[in-house]
């Protein structure tokens, strides 16, 4: 009997009708080639655009990226001390970022960033790690400087700015190291001037920058650079209900930076210009003469030999149980002094050596003298 006849009566004996099941084969390797002939179509089809010429922009962030970078730091804040067997322990306290000032390993950075911690590690671009040591802190102005040993060939300083020609809308630059993630670039402009800000100690900054750059945890102590790649600013703070960034950040303005820096390396603190006398803080008090009408700022010591003392400036003192009121500080330069901070922000704008006239209330009556302004250590 024919082999195929033999095959279709077996096929038809299981059930199969031999048309259908060819049927089936041909449209299965029909369906197969097709998929695979789309699929390799595609694979063909599909090439790389060509990417273009990057912009002018983005050309100038890069640069300035790539130059700045090697300058910019890591910062690991550690509390160091002994367990009950006197061995050394360390716990984290902190990270942040902060930026190469000289060839002689001088690092700035943010007071805060170093706050709480008494062993410090800096990590440079190429990632060798090298033991800092706390040379100079400025809390008023949220600064402090590090100084680290290394080879001058990987110590890079970055290039200085002004705050004072910076105009709102201009491009900046911020490179930190936000949430540990170390050399993160962020973009954005000058939103605002002349912000006034708190300090970790309570006092006034006042020219702070206000950017929209993210500014994120870790981007503290970095640098704020303009699209010349010179550093206009100290990151510092955000404003920011969640901790993270909103898009409104703020920066030590360099102008401040390049006056206290030179002074912190040298002395290892900074000498402001005053008057030699120390003013009350008391809150109390200050709420007593208010509810008298009076504004200004109480003297309660005025330094022996001082310049105030030399101009005849009268402090507080105690009579018995009662205190003899000393003078009230309302005019500096003909700048009116209503409290603390403004006394703090007119001295701040002045130099030592600097005649200035003072005025201030005495028994109810304003008197005008001069002075010679003389160096103290900023707190």
């Amino acid at each position: 009997m024919d082999p195929l006849m033999n095959q279709a009566n077996w096929l038809k004996r299981q059930g199969i009708p031999s048309l259908t099941l060819l049927a089936g084969i041909i449209m299965g390797v029909v369906f197969f080639q097709y998929f695979a002939n789309y699929k390799n179509a595609v694979v063909l089809d599909r090439q790389v655009a060509a990417r273009g010429a990057l912009t002018d922009d983005e050309q100038n962030t890069i640069k300035v990226f790539e130059e700045a970078a090697s300058s910019v730091v890591f910062i690991t804040t550690k509390r160091r001390g002994y367990d009950f067997f006197r061995n050394v322990t360390e716990q984290p306290a902190g990270t942040g970022s902060g930026f190469v000032w000289d060839h002689n390993g001088h690092i700035v950075t943010n007071f805060h960033v170093l706050q709480g911690g008494n062993a410090f590690e800096v990590v440079l671009l190429d990632q060798s790690i090298h033991e800092a040591k706390v040379v100079g802190l400025y809390p008023d102005k949220d600064m402090a400087i590090l100084k680290i040993d290394a080879p001058k060939e990987l110590l890079r300083p970055i290039p200085l700015g002004t705050s004072g020609e910076l105009i709102v809308g201009q491009k900046v630059l911020a490179i930190g190291n936000p949430f540990g993630l170390d050399h993160s670039l962020s973009t954005g402009v000058v939103s605002a001037l002349d912000r006034t800000i708190e300090s970790v100690n309570g006092r006034q900054i006042k020219e702070v920058i206000q950017t929209d750059a993210a500014i994120n945890p870790g981007n503290s102590g970095g640098p704020l650079l303009d699209s010349s790649g010179r550093l206009i600013g100290i990151n510092t703070q955000i404003l920011s209900r969640s901790g993270a960034s909103a898009g409104i950040g703020f920066a030590i303005p360099v102008d401040a930076v390049r006056r206290a820096a030179p002074q912190l390396i040298r002395f290892g603190q900074v000498r402001r210009a005053g008057l030699g006398v120390s003013v009350n803080r008391n809150q109390r008090i200050r709420r007593q003469l208010a509810s008298r009408g009076i504004e200004g700022v109480l003297i309660m010591a005025v330094q022996p030999g001082s310049a105030a003392d030399r101009a005849g400036l009268r402090g507080t003192t105690r009579i018995g149980r009662r205190f003899q009121v000393g003078d009230i500080l309302v005019g500096v330069n003909q700048e009116k002094i209503r409290n603390n901070n403004d006394l703090y922000n007119a001295l701040d704008q002045l130099e030592v050596g600097q005649e200035v006239t003072i005025e201030y209330l005495r028994e109810g009556e304003v008197f005008k003298t001069q002075l010679t302004l003389e160096a103290i250590t900023a707190q």
